[in-house]
């Protein structure tokens, strides 16, 4: 039995070199080179079942496009002589207005008074209908919020420094982490306090093939360790002191270690503006010292100038995370063991991008936005 008759394809000189010219194109897709291919084949009589063949697509894929091709030509754009027609589609439910309204909703704050800490989907649902915005389900209200890219029930941590010496001291502190006066050496001190003896009251169970390692929820507290600190910001070397406090005598010990550490050169200190770390007691510390001892302070509510912290991140990962100890002395012995090994086999400087805030820029800019910036 005989199909239907095979729509004859013409195509002027001008439209086969228009053709060829889009198939050599670099951003010709994958459908447009079939569609034109399907054009060029028809065009010379090839018929529909041997085109579908050649191609690897439906014979009726086939016989549609060169129905079209046939029928509207290729004319004076060939992109859009190969492009899909527009379709009708499933008519909008949800009006733009409503849309703009729900996104608005998930922005602003919860009213006061409902108890509540943030946005659910369900929510949002309640509160339309309050509003009388209208009935939209909830994997409604979900899709317009991803299309959006607004996440409601997630927040990011900030903390905006008031520093009035902000600008100032960063750009006092960063020159010495890219490169180290001549002569001396460039340290960053901290405390890293409340580090938890936790004894886990059931063993772990182990991982195996397709199973994860599990830890038991219950837990025995056992006191707590303070780790102080200094890293040499250019050698990664640490040195460490770990005890039951974090005492003005505990600092004044560690820094001791510090003067044998480096002796004969000057000692360039990093650290934050606690009360142990300023006072008459580093007066005298530092004339025992020869006046050796030159202390940079942190701006207020800027951790992450002080380098310390990013080996306490890293000691925090690789050495506590899921460990169990069943004393203070397990802990300490524990974390003294990490430092000698960091410092034998792991030691490294980190690499430190920022640059400090140009003078230029600081002149022209709020010191509020440059803290914010920050």
């Amino acid at each position: 039995m005989l199909g239907r008759t095979a729509a004859t394809v013409c195509l002027s000189a001008e439209e086969r070199t228009a053709l060829q010219a889009r198939l050599r194109c670099a951003g010709c897709t994958l459908s447009e080179q079939r569609r034109a291919r399907i054009a060029l084949l028809a065009s010379e009589g090839t018929m529909t079942s041997a085109i579908a063949k050649q191609l690897g697509v439906a014979e009726s894929t086939v016989s549609r496009w060169r129905g079209r091709i046939a029928r509207d030509g290729i004319g004076k754009d060939v992109r859009e002589a190969l492009a899909d027609e527009s379709r009708s589609g499933r008519p909008v439910s949800i009006a733009p207005v409503a849309r703009l309204r729900v996104s608005a909703i998930a922005c602003d704050p919860l009213p006061d008074g409902a108890g509540l800490a943030g946005w659910t989907l369900d929510l949002l649902v309640e509160e339309l209908a309050i509003r009388g915005i209208g009935a939209i389900s909830r994997s409604s209200v979900h899709r317009i919020l991803r299309e959006n890219d607004i996440k409601p029930h997630r927040h990011q941590g900030w903390l905006h420094s008031t520093d009035p010496k902000f600008v100032e001291r960063v750009n006092e502190i960063v020159p010495l982490y890219l490169e180290c006066p001549p002569g001396s050496v460039v340290v960053s001190f901290d405390e890293k306090t409340g580090m938890q003896a936790i004894e886990r009251k059931h063993p772990d169970e182990r991982p195996g093939p397709g199973r994860l390692a599990r830890q038991e929820f219950e837990y025995i507290r056992h006191g707590t360790q303070s780790l102080l600190a200094t890293i040499n910001v250019h050698t990664g070397e640490v040195v460490a002191d770990c005890g039951p406090t974090r005492t003005g005598d505990d600092m004044e010990r560690h820094f001791e270690r510090l003067a044998e550490r480096y002796p004969d050169v000057d000692v360039h200190v990093v650290l934050d503006n606690l009360n142990i770390h300023q006072g008459e007691r580093w007066s005298r510390f530092n004339k025992r010292h020869g006046g050796r001892f030159h202390f940079h302070y942190t701006p207020l509510h800027a951790s992450w100038v002080n380098q310390i912290e990013l080996f306490f991140r890293v000691l925090a990962r690789r050495s506590l995370r899921r460990k169990s100890f069943q004393s203070t002395e397990q802990l300490r012995a524990h974390v003294l063991a990490f430092v000698a090994r960091w410092n034998a086999r792991d030691r490294k400087p980190f690499r430190w991008k920022f640059v400090g805030f140009h003078p230029a820029a600081v002149a022209k800019t709020d010191a509020t936005e440059v803290r914010d910036a920050a």
